[in-house]
């Protein structure tokens, strides 16, 4: 599966790669929101992993993009984000988010909630 990370910061986004490389996906890795929106509309990947927190687009912003954007409305996305609030979860799948994890997050975690998304859209 092809997966696009966005995150801005090198080390988590490192880290996310390790991990879904060595479970055998392909990743693509942007640092900003504005540059993971254009790889997402390039590339359509099988599954976006955003934070929210982004320079240029906000992870909400890329993922309504997303969400206008007829080729990718059906692309599942996981926002990965320190912002706890109740009301910033509810803001989040109102964008359109297929789901939400909290930083600091599990490696192990994220991998199970990437292969929980990619097998809903099978």
């Amino acid at each position: 599966m092809r997966i696009l990370v966005v995150e801005d910061d090198a080390v988590v986004r490192e880290l996310i790669e390790f991990k879904l490389s060595g479970a055998g996906h392909e990743v693509l890795l942007e640092g900003d929101g504005e540059a993971g929106l254009a790889r997402a509309k390039a590339e359509r990947p099988d599954l976006i992993i955003l934070d929210w927190m982004m320079p240029k687009l906000t992870g909400l912003q890329v993922c309504e993009a997303i969400r206008a954007e007829e080729s990718l409305a059906n692309s599942p996305v996981l926002l990965l984000t320190a912002r706890a609030q109740e009301s910033d979860v509810e803001k989040g799948f109102a964008a359109g988010a297929n789901d939400y994890l909290l930083k600091p997050f599990s490696p192990r975690e994220l991998l199970a909630r990437v292969e929980a998304l990619a097998a809903k859209g099978t």
